[in-house]
């Protein structure tokens, strides 16, 4: 079968199959072997594993990992893409193709039925549009996850990995921390897709912990805590908690709080790191 990471075979294929790109699925395929190779690299595939890959699009990906993995499962929602994959894979036994909504189905009972519950590695080339709902709900349905290794944009990867204090810091950053080690090993140039994308883009690995890194009373008290912090960046952490109605914290039990942790009232939000933010929203329950 062609190697669909030489750009000519990606070419050929999707000429044969009159496919064209949806803006709505965010499709932009791969065609460079090097970044391919970099990807499975660093996502450690072994014939041991069980790897659920995301958006295959033509199969660029799936082959690669097809030829590492014990098991592979790629989930693709543009039906149009499901005749090519199974053209561009049907050299392969160890693969099944999903025409599904990865957001819709049961990643737990996928990982259940392939690798008896034992913790997957998710591999992906990720529509930049929906980049965060997917690896958000991969993490919060606290599916068994060992690695997520995807292709986003590189703003979003630089603020995945971001440290206090620094201008990427929030949320995201916060939520992606809690769950997994974040760690950028590839910057990757518009020209090694096909369509360019407008942006850069960036492969992230994202090691999950064995154990949360901070113990909580409540998770989701938490991360309420930490939207509320940075729903307004100019404004103090107090005003962001005090501000939000929702949350039921007062200006006054945030003050209260922050000298607790010894720390100043004007702090804002992107001061703290994640052990701050844990500490916080336990003594505000």
């Amino acid at each position: 079968m062609a190697t669909l990471g030489i750009p000519q075979n990606t070419i050929e294929i999707l000429q044969k199959y009159d496919f064209h790109f949806q803006k709505k699925y965010g499709q932009n395929f791969l065609i460079d072997t090097h970044v391919l190779e970099k990807i499975v690299r660093a996502a450690e595939i072994t014939a041991e594993d069980f790897v659920l890959e995301i958006g295959p699009g033509i199969g660029t990906m799936t082959q690669y990992l097809c030829e590492k993995a014990r098991r592979v499962v790629a989930v693709e929602v543009d039906r149009k893409l499901i005749p090519v994959l199974e053209e561009t894979l049907s050299g392969y036994d160890n693969v099944a193709v999903l025409n599904e909504d990865v957001l819709k189905i049961d990643i737990a009972e996928l990982a259940q039925e392939y690798n008896q519950g034992k913790p997957i590695k998710v591999v992906a080339n990720l529509p930049y549009y929906i980049t965060t709902p997917i690896i958000m709900g991969l993490f919060e349905a606290h599916v068994p996850l060992e690695s997520i290794t995807v292709m986003v944009q590189k703003e979003v990867a630089e603020r995945m990995q971001a440290a206090p204090g620094t201008k990427e810091y929030g949320a995201l950053s916060l939520a992606v921390q809690y769950y997994a080690k974040a760690e950028v090993v590839a910057n990757v140039p518009p020209n090694c897709f096909m369509p360019r994308p407008k942006v850069g883009s960036a492969v992230i690995r994202l090691t999950c912990h064995k154990d949360r890194p901070v113990t909580v009373s409540d998770e989701a008290f938490l991360f309420r805590v930490v939207r509320a912090s940075f729903n307004q960046r100019r404004k103090t952490l107090v005003n962001g908690l005090g501000n939000d109605a929702a949350l039921g914290v007062t200006k006054e039990q945030a003050v209260q709080a922050l000298e607790k942790m010894g720390l100043q009232p004007d702090v804002r939000g992107e001061r703290l790191s994640l052990q701050e933010f844990a500490q916080l929203s336990n003594l505000l329950l």
